[in-house]
């Protein structure tokens, strides 16, 4: 039997009212997380989206976070899309390895039964 632990998360931003103006970042403006600029651009790992009731909604694996992040609220295919408006908190958690992204995304989706992933499940 092979252990998994998921490691805690290195950043984790979550939403907060809006005020002043409107900046350019959507991600900012439309659905509130002013602090997203703590993500790291050009690192690799998973993204875990969390609604209120802190329910995991929707895990996702990245070379570079905070541009996959920012695809998540602006894309039409995102899995999330319908949904974008529910996301309370991102916790992303750095992983160098694309092969560990993939077992720690695997692990996540099926122990904290993620609500929105479809793929990679094997709890149903």
């Amino acid at each position: 039997m092979i252990k998994i632990e998921l490691p805690a998360p290195d950043v984790v931003i979550t939403r907060s009212k809006q005020l002043g103006e409107k900046v350019e970042a959507v991600i900012s403006s439309e659905y509130g997380f002013t602090d997203y600029h703590r993500i790291p651009r050009d690192k690799g790992g998973i993204i875990l989206f969390f609604n209120a009731d802190d329910e995991l909604m929707f895990v996702g694996k990245a070379r570079k976070l905070r541009p996959r992040v920012k695809k998540h609220f602006e894309d039409n295919v995102s899995p999330i899309k319908n949904h974008r408006h529910e996301v309370n908190k991102i916790a992303v958690i750095t992983v160098i390895d694309p092969i560990d992204r993939e077992i720690y995304e695997t692990y996540a989706i099926n122990t904290l039964k993620a609500k929105y992933n479809i793929d990679k499940v094997f709890y149903k």
